[in-house]
């Protein structure tokens, strides 16, 4: 009977240490992310602005440029538009990106972040180039504040999580026994 209170305490403990770790985890991806996300704005609004280039064919281009699920956004929403089935932009664009974290798994994201961004499609497309340049350059302060805070608190954040993982299955186990 001990051995299975020892075996028990043992998973209790590695499984909330894990918890931990991945909750850590989680953080330092949706900062890749982010900054990924942001390079590739950074892209379409070389492609818009200096390119000239249609917005279909700005987000083919920058989509191609990255692996991954985001880089499958801006392909998928790209086909969206070529496809031409009656949908605003705007439309496709909120779509794929509610979609992003359920075709490709779950994504490291937050809901707020998806928000944001699928917030930038309802500017992108109809405006003229200025307009949608200055509309890129707004979505790329909110996100650098986002990065910036990630960045700050990022050792501080994955720490505490790792810590309090780890010490969450130490309690359990205390009181198990």
């Amino acid at each position: 009977m001990a051995a299975f209170k020892w075996t028990g305490a043992i998973l209790v403990l590695f499984s909330a240490g894990g918890l931990g770790i991945w909750s850590a985890m989680q953080w330092k991806g949706r900062l890749r992310m982010l900054e990924t996300l942001r390079q590739m704005i950074y892209f379409l609004k070389g492609e818009i602005t200096y390119s000239r280039a249609p917005l279909a064919e700005a987000l083919e281009r920058v989509g191609k440029r990255e692996p991954g699920p985001l880089g499958g956004l801006f392909e998928a929403a790209a086909e969206g538009i070529y496809m031409q089935e009656g949908e605003s932009l705007q439309e496709i664009w909120k779509r794929q990106v509610m979609n992003l974290n359920t075709d490709s798994g779950p994504i490291p994201l937050e809901q707020e972040d998806l928000e944001q961004l699928a917030h930038l499609g309802e500017h992108l497309g109809y405006l003229d180039v200025d307009m949608q340049e200055r509309t890129l350059k707004l979505y790329l302060e909110q996100l650098d504040l986002t990065i910036d805070y990630l960045r700050q608190n990022q050792r501080e954040k994955c720490r505490l999580y790792t810590s309090l993982g780890i010490m969450g299955g130490m309690f359990l186990v205390i009181v198990m026994f």
